[in-house]
């Protein structure tokens, strides 16, 4: 099956930044776009993405995705999914196969922050197993990421099966990659070796360019991250979803959420093990 890239849309500004940046990542790894809009069966979605998935008539749909596809310049496969968020995604997931799901996140300065995290953390559950990619809608560059920030604790981790094509994503990219942890204090960094074994084992980065490290000192690791994932030094952060282990929190689903809802930067979450 070739090569897919599945992107959310609702047709506003922040589901039309992320389609920029999906179309590039589809063009540098010779894949197709898998366009979906989810459509709610009966009453609006309260995991809905932003405002809008309720308001287009059937008609207004189509007529909106084919005049996204017809401008879209990589091959590309628009779909209309019914009901709940995850359960459409999960669906286009275990027919596609994507390397990675693309959402936009829109501006959250209305929303809730319990409604933005409950979003966000039911895209990360088992039904949706495979990587998924936050855009933000005021990123400014929609270009492929040419500096990644990847965030571990130093706990052993595997990546699942559905986030090992990932290697294939950095690959073509050719970007260098920057190894990032938090610690809780300052003295010496008794984790910087755990932290580049996490990593070296999962054969995430073979073959690509020497990983740097970076290590900040912050009593909140979602806190310490942010604070490193400036526009200015990185393109991209990379978090790893998996549960909380007993050497640190950053793999804890809130503070993935957390980084999710207020990066700068597109943040990449790897499902693992």
């Amino acid at each position: 099956m070739d090569a897919s890239v599945l992107i959310l849309t609702d047709f506003f500004q922040a589901a039309n930044k992320a389609l920029d940046y999906a179309t590039n990542l589809a063009g540098a790894l010779q894949a197709r776009l898998v366009l979906l809009h989810v459509h709610p069966d009966s009453q609006p979605d309260p995991e809905l993405l932003s405002t809008g998935f309720s308001n287009l008539s059937p008609g207004a749909v189509d007529a909106a995705l084919s005049s996204v596809a017809s401008q879209v310049a990589v091959p590309v496969v628009a779909e209309i999914g019914h009901g709940r968020v995850a359960d459409a995604v999960a669906d286009a997931v275990s027919r596609h196969h994507p390397l990675l799901v693309v959402l936009g996140r829109p501006d959250y300065a209305d929303t809730p922050d319990e409604l933005v995290q409950t979003t966000l953390l039911d895209l990360l559950r088992a039904k949706v197993p495979c990587p998924l990619l936050v855009v933000p809608h005021g990123v400014t560059s929609t270009a492929p990421p040419k500096r990644v920030l990847l965030a571990v604790d130093g706990c052993p981790f595997a990546l699942s099966d559905n986030a090992g094509p990932t290697h294939a994503l950095f690959e073509a990219l050719d970007a260098t990659v920057t190894m990032f942890h938090v610690i809780p204090d300052t003295g010496p960094d008794e984790l910087a070796p755990l932290v580049m074994n996490s990593v070296t084992r999962t054969g995430l980065f073979s073959g690509l360019p020497a990983v740097a490290s970076h290590t900040v000192v912050s009593s909140h690791a979602a806190t310490g991250m942010l604070e490193a994932a400036q526009p200015a030094d990185f393109d991209l952060v990379v978090v790893v979803a998996r549960q909380r282990c007993v050497m640190g929190s950053l793999f804890h689903h809130s503070v993935t959420a957390e980084v999710m809802r207020q990066s700068l930067l597109p943040v990449l979450v790897l499902p693992a093990q």
